[in-house]
Order: structure tokens, then C-alpha cells, then sequence
């Protein structure tokens, strides 16, 4: 569905985050030097997120754009989370997030999100609207020195993606996005709320005792006919390096459904090479439709119920029958 912004007050928010999409200039060249010492640093932020962490969850909405809209009220949970390091090129980096919980006494895993990161993408594989992610091209000027993320979802689905730089402020270094589209969070999706996308910045910190990620959400939505700010939302997600818990179910998990993973995600990659994207039907309670089924084949393969082969077999039969060509891009354009 093609979506026209018409009304002025979302005409100017996005020419507001067009301009502060590109606020930073492009990276001049450097001396070889400076330049392998940045990457370095960069490289040494990114691995800084693997490891076994305590998360907070902290969720804010704030500011309502629209003069109908409550806020809801904040929300703050957390858990434990294992990140482990599953691909290191250099110049790519891929980070797996584990979720470890206790269910009657005994661990519970849940695969969590996936993130990875690239040194000076030529494109981007973003959320294009609802049920569809299609390759967008990073301006060639912006590349130079930049890394991009891209976020995966729990069945390595995609998310959204984004592309920026490590910067250093007040003695402190992060990377900042620039504003990218997301859709909705199964926390937001299941209430059917007046929104059905995200625009967002997101920045990722390293701390003394682990690294937070900050998110600055404008929740978006159509109304009379238009897509507009519906209201805004601050997140803090922070993880504090922290190993008093079953850290090793998480590893166990890993080890007997690693295989299984890399050739869903190799199947993933097949889709949106081959079809321009990946657009696949998602649901507000699992995100894409065959999510549930991926993720249960994983807890057989763990269990002995369900051999590595069978398990990929069916679930690139799943992947290939549930998607479709992603098409052209069709949110409002940003400038981007």
C-alpha cells in the first residue's frame, strides 16, 4: 500500500529527520594509521556486547503527537541474556542473543535476537511496510569509516537495519544510526494500538560494567488517511555483565541447534537475494507465520526428537513457500 504523508506538522517531522539522518558528514580520508586505529576501536565496541548479562528493559512513552492519544505507562522488565560472537570476518561481525529464563526449577531458552554488523555496506536489507523488507542502497559518501546494523528477528526473520558511526562525546564513544523504519514490537502489536511502525535512531554504548541501547521511537500511524506521529517513545535497554545464572543450558542450546540456525539463516539470505527483500505475512503474537514452527523444531532437535537434517529440510520448505516477492520500497521516502 502506498502511504502519502498530506498533513504539514509530518511533513516537517520528516524533513526534520531527513536533515538529521545525514547531520553527520561524510568521513574524510584518513592517515592508514588513524584509520586502522578507528576500526579497531569500532571492532572492540561491537565484541564488547558478547558476553553473559543481567538486561533491564526500561520503556517509556512520553510526548503524544496526537491530542487523542494517552501515553501508556512505563514499563521496566528484564532477565538474563547469553550474547555469543557466531561469525568474525573483521569486517563483518554477527552477535546471537540468548535468553535464559527458569521454568518449574529447570533453565528455559529462548532464542532471542540476532545482530550484525558491517564495515562499509553498499546497501541494507530495511523494513519497507508491513510484512516486507526490500535492499536500500547506503549513499556512497556516507559509507567510508561507517558500519551498519542489521537486527534479526527470534526465527532470524528480518527486522530492521541502519547505518552510522562510532563517535566520541564528552570522553564517551557510541554508534549512532541513522533514522531508520521498524515494525512493530510484539509488546506494541498484540494491543492493536493506533500505531503500526516505529521511526527510529538507535545508539549503542559501551558502559564500565557492559553497553546499553538507547532508542529514540517516534510510533507512527495512519490517521484520516495519512501516516503520522502518533506519539514518542524512549527505551533504554541496558545489559550489566553478570554470570549468577544458568549460563551454560544457553551454550548447550547453542551447540546442539547451531547447524540448524546457519542454514536458516543461509536460507534467509537465499530469499532476499533472489526475491529483492523478503516479504513474508507476520502475526502480532509471533511475528512472521512460520516463526512458532521454526523455533519448536530447534527445542526437538535439543530434546532428540527431531534430527538436524529433517529439521532443515522443513524449515527451508517453510521459508520458501511463505514468502514472495518484497517489491519496490513503500513507506514515505526520508531522503535517506
Amino acid at each position: 500500500m502506498n502511504l502519502k504523508i498530506v498533513s504539514l506538522a509530518t511533513a516537517s517531522l520528516f524533513a526534520l529527520a531527513s536533515t538529521a539522518a545525514l547531520a553527520h558528514p561524510p568521513i574524510a580520508e584518513r592517515p592508514a594509521q588513524e584509520e586502522d586505529a578507528a576500526f579497531a576501536a569500532d571492532r572492540a565496541d561491537i565484541l564488547a556486547m558478547a558476553g553473559n548479562f543481567k538486561v533491564r528493559f526500561d520503556m517509556q512513552e512520553a510526548t503524544p503527537w496526537q491530542p487523542d492519544y494517552t501515553p501508556l505507562d512505563r514499563k521496566i522488565s528484564g532477565g538474563h541474556e547469553v550474547v555469543r560472537v557466531i561469525e568474525d570476518t573483521g569486517r563483518r561481525i554477527v552477535l546471537q542473543h540468548i535468553l535464559v529464563s527458569e521454568h518449574e526449577g529447570k533453565p528455559h531458552i529462548t532464542k532471542h535476537w540476532r545482530q550484525d554488523w558491517e564495515y562499509e555496506p553498499a546497501k541494507v536489507l530495511v523494513y519497507s511496510d508491513r510484512n516486507a523488507w526490500t535492499w536500500e542502497d547506503v549513499p556512497e559518501k556516507m559509507r567510508r569509516g561507517r558500519w551498519s546494523q542489521t537486527v534479526w528477528q527470534v526465527d532470524d526473520s528480518p527486522r530492521y537495519a541502519g547505518w552510522g558511526q562510532f563517535e566520541q562525546q564528552g570522553g564517551l564513544r557510541r554508534w549512532r544510526s541513522n533514522w531508520t523504519w521498524r515494525p512493530l514490537a510484539r509488546r506494541d502489536a498484540v494491543r492493536n494500538p493506533a500505531y503500526d511502525r516505529y521511526y527510529a535512531i538507535n545508539r549503542h554504548q559501551p558502559t564500565p560494567d557492559g553497553w546499553v541501547h538507547w532508542q529514540d521511537n517516534i510510533k507512527m500511524g495512519l490517521k484520516d488517511g495519512a501516516l503520522q506521529p502518533i506519539v514518542q517513545e524512549y527505551v533504554l535497554n541496558s545489559y550489566v555483565k553478570f554470570d549468577g545464572y544458568n549460563v551454560k543450558a544457553a551454550d548447550d542450546y547453542w551447540a546442539a541447534t547451531n547447524d540448524y540456525w546457519a542454514a536458516v539463516r543461509a536460507a534467509w539470505d537465499r530469499v532476499a537475494t533472489s526475491k529483492g527483500g523478503i516479504a513474508i505475512q507476520e502475526e502480532a503474537q509471533a511475528g512472521t507465520v512460520i516463526s512458532a514452527r521454526l523455533l519448536t523444531m530447534a527445542d526437538e532437535i535439543v530434546e532428540g526428537r527431531l534430527t538436524v537434517g529433517k529439521a532443515t529440510a522443513e524449515a527451508l520448505k517453510l521459508i520458501d513457500e511463505n514468502t514472495r516477492m518484497a517489491g519496490a520500497r513503500r513507506v514515505a521516502s526520508t531522503g535517506q
